[in-house]
């Protein structure tokens, strides 16, 4: 068959771009005598305020520079005697009462960049402000401690930076079983039969055509799992929700997936923030909440591990267009059966010792997350992936 007839005529061939090339297997197995710990990543995509999600209802310095967009105490949820969570947050509340939830503040990282792209790239790839890294942190775990292509999946129709490796890559999808429908056309099966090894090293194209063959056997072991599958419980109507729902059947179908990764945006909330931000909170939690239910259901939850993160927070002080402005140190939520640390964390930062721009300075920076989450949740070591020696936190 002529190779050119093959990218031109195949649906596979373009869609396989969003799936990873494994070329290189992986070298090192995971420990199966650990169990198997799985983590769910949720980014708030936009820069959800941080502020106005965990509220300090006590704070003068707060009402006075948000005279339009704070939030009343009589509309808040208490969770401390300084501090409650916005009132879209009543689902996030049960899982706090049930110690299920750890809320961690004033994360960031030093010389913080305030642009949607750096900052969403130094978040994914763990670098420092200063430092452009082409692998992500995910990737490069896969990179030191992956076994299988499908040991990282993202929902979504291309694959963000922080699943991408040096040698392995994670796997984008929305849809498993299209991806099965996609993964069987004829002329991959041909490609199969046509090309060995020794072939395929003759041809420049026997990159792509090995990653293709490499993706199919993917897409086939998912397909199988996943149909074994049928969630009961009844999530939100929401996109979101149904990121979320696409994991748990995933999960309690038994996929050995360790990293799932799903996104909401909109949080870019520049003018009219009230409604907007309300509307999405909504949406985040109550997806949420539906997924650990789904969890418990099937005994999961308690080796599955959620992390919440936005690429920044906002900035203190409200705009004209009453919202607000791109700001650096937000808080980050961590939720599962078996935390260490249950509840707030750490207290908010003085909004009386701003940085320069008007941001809360960050305390904790979000590598040492990471490395928690590497060394006590997945049991690697951490350094092959960060590169570096980061603090670890206490909350699990």
């Amino acid at each position: 068959m002529e190779r050119r007839k093959f990218l031109k005529q195949s649906a596979l061939a373009s869609s396989l771009f969003f799936v990873p090339s494994f070329v290189k297997a992986f070298e090192t197995n995971l420990d199966s005598e650990l169990g198997y710990k799985r983590l769910v990543i949720v980014q708030l995509s936009g820069g959800n305020d941080g502020l106005n999600t965990v509220i300090p209802f006590r704070n003068d310095i707060y009402y006075k520079s948000r005279p339009n967009i704070s939030i009343s105490k009589s509309k808040t949820i208490k969770l401390t005697d300084d501090l409650a969570f916005h009132s879209s947050l009543l689902p996030l509340k049960r899982l706090y009462d049930k110690g299920y939830l750890s809320i961690i503040n004033n994360v960031g990282y030093p010389n913080p960049n305030r642009s949607h792209f750096r900052a969403t790239d130094i978040w994914q790839t763990a670098s420092a402000s200063s430092q452009y890294l082409q692998s992500g942190w995910i990737g490069r775990y896969l990179d030191a401690y992956g076994n299988h292509p499908y040991n990282a999946i993202e929902i979504d129709e291309s694959m963000s930076l922080a699943l991408k490796g040096e040698r392995a890559t994670g796997i984008a999808l929305t849809n498993p079983e299209m991806l099965y429908k996609i993964s069987q056309d004829p002329y991959l099966n041909n490609i199969q039969k046509y090309y060995n090894d020794e072939h395929l090293s003759e041809h420049n194209l026997g990159y792509l055509y090995k990653s293709m063959i490499t993706a199919k056997s993917s897409a086939t072991y998912i397909h199988n799992t996943n149909k074994t599958w049928d969630s009961k419980t009844e999530y939100p109507k929401t996109p979101f929700a149904n990121q979320l729902k696409t994991i748990g059947r995933f999960i309690n179908s038994g996929l050995q997936t360790r990293v799932f990764y799903a996104s909401l945006g909109g949080f870019d909330t520049h003018v009219n923030q009230l409604n907007s931000q309300k509307r999405l909170l909504d949406v985040y939690a109550e997806g949420v909440e539906a997924f650990v239910k789904d969890l418990k259901k099937q005994n999961t939850f308690k080796d599955t591990l959620i992390l919440t993160f936005s690429e920044f927070g906002r900035r203190v002080k409200e705009n004209s267009g009453k919202g607000t402005d791109h700001g650096s140190a937000n808080n980050v939520f961590i939720i599962g059966e078996n935390l260490k640390k249950q509840g707030v964390y750490n207290n908010l930062a003085a909004l009386t010792d701003l940085d320069d721009n008007g941001d809360i300075k960050f305390e904790i920076d979000f590598r040492s997350i990471y490395a928690t989450v590497l060394s006590k949740w997945l049991h690697v070591n951490e350094k092959p992936v960060l590169n570096k020696e980061f603090e670890p936190l206490h909350f699990i």
